[in-house]
């Protein structure tokens, strides 16, 4: 049994006859009144998110897990396939369970947290950043660069991000995968 102190991002625990992974946490002291943590959970079976609040020094009970790499071969409708880069064993997981699936490009390493006591994979913890090369966007108009403005931008893998009016298809950009927002474009 572990205590709120323990609580961080990526920590999975088991809450209300489920398992779920820490995306958000705050500890919070008041001037008036005990501490508490303000979390984020989502659930790894079933991917919704839930807002709790954790009094201070709350037991909490972990879930021990362990991390493997393994690379995203392909997408077949709700479906990701992965295979494991040490033996080339294969699993496949739903879309609920993954955190960015839009961002997924295939041959991408991510790392996989499985749950200790019943082998069975918890979640995956995507790249920071992946880059991804523009297949299409409006063209930029020349002069309109003193605001931030930005235009929608579709990337390989389908997803649309909000990149600034200097990008054109065929640029390569850095995608911040917890957000999804644009980071810079990568010269080659």
């Amino acid at each position: 049994m572990a205590s709120t102190s323990d609580i961080r991002n990526g920590l999975c625990i088991k809450f209300n006859h489920d398992i779920y992974k820490i995306i958000e946490f705050l500890h919070v002291k008041p001037g008036k009144g005990p501490a508490f943590v303000r979390t984020k959970l989502r659930s790894v079976s079933n991917g919704k998110v839930l807002d709790n609040t954790f009094s201070a020094g709350h037991k909490i009970d972990v879930v021990r897990v362990e991390t493997q790499t393994y690379q995203f071969l392909y997408a077949e409708g709700d479906t990701f396939h992965f295979m494991n880069v040490d033996n080339y064993e294969q699993i496949t997981l739903l879309r609920d369970v993954l955190d960015a699936p839009d961002l997924l490009k295939e041959g991408t390493n991510v790392m996989l947290q499985i749950n200790t006591e019943t082998d069975l994979p918890l979640s995956i913890d995507m790249p920071a950043s992946v880059i991804l090369e523009v297949t299409y966007t409006e063209p930029g108009l020349k002069g309109n660069t003193a605001t931030n403005a930005t235009k929608p931008a579709t990337v390989e893998t389908g997803a649309t991000v909000n990149v600034p009016l200097f990008i054109n298809e065929g640029d390569k950009i850095k995608i911040d995968t917890a957000s999804g927002n644009y980071m810079e474009r990568v010269k080659e």
